[in-house]
């Protein structure tokens, strides 16, 4: 018990540091439990999902698309984990220079690179896709493979 509050001390930003709130969270019920952690599960979810579409397909576009629903997840997580009730987003209006008024600016900012990255990655694969079609004239992961065998 004294790992996992020191676990949810050193990452949990709700975590007050006693045992009752431990006592406190397994009271609650599954719903409310559910209801709280909701864009973390969803998040979960989409994760899975195209992990499962980069792993089962054999069609290049949608082995992408499952590429950017991963991506999509990991922005999902980022931001619900960077939203804080109550506070307001970094910038210094009307004098109030206490930290604890704003949401920590470095999950956003690494959202914000993260879709710039994706984009770029997903360009390159399109185009890389486009250029084995035109070649193989399919796309289809594994015709592809055994027709480059062939030609090598």
């Amino acid at each position: 018990m004294r790992s996992i509050v020191f676990l949810l001390r050193k990452h949990c930003k709700c975590f007050r540091g006693d045992i009752n709130y431990i006592q406190k969270e397994k009271g609650k019920g599954m719903w409310n439990l559910l209801k709280d952690h909701l864009n973390d599960i969803v998040a979960a979810a989409l994760f899975v999902i195209g992990f499962g579409d980069l792993l089962f397909q054999k069609n290049m576009i949608k082995k992408i698309i499952g590429l950017n629903i991963m991506d999509t997840a990991v922005y999902l997580l980022l931001a619900s984990q960077g939203f804080i009730e109550g506070r307001k987003a970094p910038i210094v209006v009307d004098g109030v220079r206490d930290a604890s008024a704003y949401i920590n600016p470095i999950p956003s900012g690494l959202v914000l690179t993260g879709i710039v990255v994706s984009v770029s990655v997903t360009a390159l694969l399109l185009s890389l896709t486009i250029r084995m079609y035109k070649k193989y004239h399919s796309l289809n992961l594994d015709y592809c493979l055994m027709m480059a065998k062939r030609e090598g």
